[in-house]
């Protein structure tokens, strides 16, 4: 049976190319079972005319579906759709049930119920994104990743792309990261000490499980990263805040009595705070003196362009009582989820075995495309790139800010890529950023990263990694006002 022309409309708002979005509808309508096989597909030239298109797109696309087996080329008689097609379900999809299982009760809402910052998907649409964390695609080198991806793709990669390694890591990342990563930051460690998982906070996790327990004691910062305390709730070991100061964690108000630190040590998440290398020797020699452990959550490093990086607390340890814990996913993109942990290798040992039981290892073709664009230069050209954009955004924010008289909470004399704020007393931040929101500009209030009931209702954070230069002014205005009214 011959499909007509009529049966493919392109989609007003697609991704991809046309040739790509051909290829999809040709393939929808086989999988769906409304082109079986046998039937015949429009002409190149027909299909072309109705759709508005060139001939050559559509003939391209047929090509490529033959190549798939899902169409077959019949001499002058045209396409048809193969008889070795991919065949759709003959399960016929069933009603959707009627729940009726309680599973707020039944889980208790354990791991959804934790509080976390609000950022909205669409966040892009927005003229004032003052959200953290987001890549900035004209800072992104997407052409020589592109490169990487393919050259991993290539025969010379198939082993690596395609087999389990089991619990094993790409070696030639592992060995990237032993020889020039970790060396800016003035650590030495063998192979089987770094453990790569997906991102900083599955590394966390990862840590808090292998070394907390229900009769251990832990410390974190407040504020801090609000990841880490549902992390640490998940564990029923006995957690303790500590509040920071300008500099940081005090190490001389650590309580007595227990097992781990957890710190934001290179820019405090959120103040931006550097722990000085005083108080990095003196918590770690406190922790000789009374036995405990630090993690090192070695954030923003790469981000210190106002002076160079201080050294990191595992650079500093020498009795292996730091975990230190990187990632990609916010010097090359959110979206490539991949860190590494270093640690003694008993520790990376625990760590690597209770990762198996979750997955093996994070996926072959990210690590080895990883590897090539580090290795290959295009990572420290793009942190280079990063830092001079950085570096400019935030001498205009901080002009913006002096010239609207709002006020910094927490500056961080390193860089970074955000400012800690504190409006007047009596300004609620959540408030202010509903209100903000419907005038295109987003904040994120403070509440989410202090302890339960500790949280001054004043403090928010504007960042300017997802903000271009000439929107900065106009969007901070916009927040003086609101605050002003507020």
């Amino acid at each position: 049976m011959p499909i007509p022309p009529e049966a493919f409309v392109l989609p007003p708002h697609r991704d991809g190319t046309l040739q790509q979005a051909i290829r999809r509808m040709v393939i929808d309508g086989i999988l769906s079972g409304r082109f079986r096989p046998g039937d015949r597909l429009p002409s190149s030239r027909g299909l072309a005319d109705h759709l508005g298109i060139a001939r050559i797109t559509v003939t391209l696309a047929y090509a490529e579906l033959v190549a798939q087996d899902y169409l077959a080329a019949r001499g002058r008689s045209g396409y048809f759709v193969s008889d070795s097609a991919p065949r759709p379900s003959e399960v016929p999809a069933g009603d959707l049930p009627e729940v009726t299982v309680d599973f707020d009760t039944l889980t208790g809402r354990r791991f959804s119920r934790a509080e976390g910052v609000d950022r909205p998907a669409d966040w892009r649409r927005y003229p004032y994104p003052f959200i953290y964390g987001q890549a900035d695609p004209a800072l992104f080198d997407h052409h020589n990743w592109r490169l990487c991806a393919l050259k991993a793709l290539g025969r010379a990669d198939f082993e690596t792309l395609t087999s389990d390694h089991y619990e094993e890591d790409d070696p030639l990342l592992i060995e990237y990261i032993l020889r020039n990563i970790l060396p800016r930051r003035g650590i030495a460690a063998r192979p089987e000490e770094v453990l790569l998982t997906m991102g900083a906070q599955n590394a966390i996790w990862l840590t808090a499980q292998v070394l907390l327990t229900r009769d251990r004691r832990a410390v974190l910062e407040n504020p801090c990263y609000p990841g880490l305390r549902r992390i640490l709730g998940q564990t029923a070991a006995e957690t303790l805040t500590v509040d920071v100061d300008g500099d940081g964690l005090p190490p001389d108000l650590l309580p007595k009595w227990i097992d781990v630190v957890f710190l934001t040590a290179s820019h405090h998440c959120p103040t931006n705070a550097t722990l000085p290398l005083e108080r990095r020797m003196a918590l770690l020699d406190k922790a000789g003196r009374e036995n405990f452990l630090i993690v090192e959550d070695d954030y923003e490093f790469e981000m210190s362009f106002l002076k160079p990086a201080s050294p990191s607390l595992k650079s500093l340890d020498r009795e292996g009582r730091v975990i230190h814990v990187g990632s990609f996913s916010k010097s090359i993109f959110p979206g490539l989820r991949l860190g590494y942990l270093v640690g003694p290798a008993a520790f990376i040992r625990e760590a690597r075995g209770l990762r198996a039981t979750v997955l093996r290892h994070p996926p072959g073709h990210v690590q080895r495309t990883a590897a090539y664009f580090l290795s290959l230069g295009h990572y420290d050209a793009l942190i280079n790139r990063m830092k001079q954009a950085y570096r400019r955004r935030r001498t205009v924010m901080d002009e913006a800010i002096a010239a609207q008289g709002l006020t910094v909470a927490g500056q961080g004399g390193f860089g970074g890529s955000s400012f800690w704020m504190e409006a007047p007393a009596g300004v609620d931040t959540e408030v202010l950023a509903a209100d903000l929101r419907a005038e295109g500009v987003l904040i994120e209030p403070g509440r989410a990263f202090y302890a339960p009931g500790t949280a001054p209702s004043n403090r928010y954070r504007l960042a300017y990694s997802s903000i271009a230069p000439g929107r900065i002014p106009d969007g901070v205005a916009l927040i003086a006002r609101a605050i002003e009214k507020a």
